[in-house]
């Protein structure tokens, strides 16, 4: 009996069964832009699925085909972290691939609702967001006939879990103006005419802590922040970072590089926003703000390839699907 014990501890230990455990803890990215296999000029948009199957969209923006989207499947959470159209999605593509990597085709039109809410009423999924966006998340959900009590709010400092996945905002040194184009009516129509935008709080970045352990930094559209030390990487020690390196509007590649060797120090970072066609047929082109970046970077940066999922552990290391 004892020998029976012992050759089915050993047959336990060497079964691929602990393997398939393993793979069945980890964190799923990909990268929803808008050419297959490529990292283009617009892509903001990634889906992130929890080892218990929640999956959260983060800033939909236009490279998303609407919410027949055949890559989104099921949608529990969607993130956005400022009001401007790349992001919130003022107008998206028709099918994925129209136009070119470096000028794709937005064709459709979703300034009344946005990309974001269309999507989130089709798969009945939470909008999570910080500032003043929540109040008007709820009214856009209202308009198109979903739940206003889907729109929920999390603030600097407090958290929220759906499933096994906790959720707060981080601070971002960004604008978060809302169009006249997205008010509509009387006032839109005058805030247009003035050149001014109404305003919805200070943007923000998230911190996801997912139920492997693995704490990742969504961004947003940001500059360097102190906080970036000290609430990303002191409090939440962030593992995984996905950081915008597109300059002018956000820090640029060799700012960015600063941010993760200096500040955040995580494990693996993801490039994102960089407004331009980085890759050709998936391979870096070089002289790019994406080449850039990753010259500074001390630490492995994955380009998000469009449709290409990779898995993360929980200490932040890529473990399949790694593009480099």
């Amino acid at each position: 009996m004892h020998k029976l014990l012992s050759t089915l501890a050993i047959l336990f230990l060497i079964s691929p069964v602990g393997s398939v455990s393993a793979q069945q803890s980890l964190v799923k990215v990909t990268s929803l832009g808008s050419h297959a296999g490529d990292f283009c000029r617009y892509d903001r948009a990634f889906l992130f699925e929890d080892p218990d199957g929640t999956r959260i969209l983060y800033d939909v923006g236009r490279t998303v085909a609407g919410a027949g989207d055949e890559r989104l499947g099921n949608i529990d959470i969607v993130l956005v972290s400022h009001m401007h159209g790349d992001h919130v999605g003022d107008k998206h593509l028709s099918n994925v691939g129209a136009g070119s990597c470096a000028k794709p085709e937005f064709t459709v039109d979703a300034t009344n609702l946005t990309n974001s809410v269309k999507i989130a009423v089709d798969k009945n999924a939470k909008i999570i967001t910080g500032s003043e966006m929540p109040k008007f998340f709820a009214k856009k959900l209202e308009a198109a006939g979903g739940n206003p009590k889907n729109s929920l709010l999390v603030r600097f400092g407090g958290s929220r879990q759906v499933n096994g996945v906790t959720l707060t905002t981080v601070p971002a040194a960004h604008s978060n103006g809302v169009s006249g184009r997205f008010v509509g009516g009387k006032l839109g129509e005058l805030l247009d005419a003035v050149g001014l935008t109404a305003y919805a709080g200070p943007p923000t970045g998230y911190v996801i802590t997912f139920s492997n352990g693995l704490v990742a930094y969504l961004s947003g559209d940001t500059g360097i922040t102190a906080e970036q030390k000290s609430v990303v990487a002191d409090h939440y020690q962030a593992r995984l970072a996905v950081i915008n390196i597109g300059n002018t509007f956000t820090t640029g590649p060799k700012e960015a590089a600063y941010v993760v060797n200096e500040l955040i120090k995580p494990a693996s970072v993801i490039p994102s926003h960089a407004n331009e066609q980085a890759t050709e047929s998936g391979k870096l082109i070089a002289g790019t703000r994406t080449d850039e970046f990753i010259k500074n970077a001390k630490i492995p940066v994955l380009l998000p390839l469009s449709g290409k999922t990779m898995s993360f552990d929980s200490a932040g290391e890529c473990v399949s699907g790694c593009s480099q």
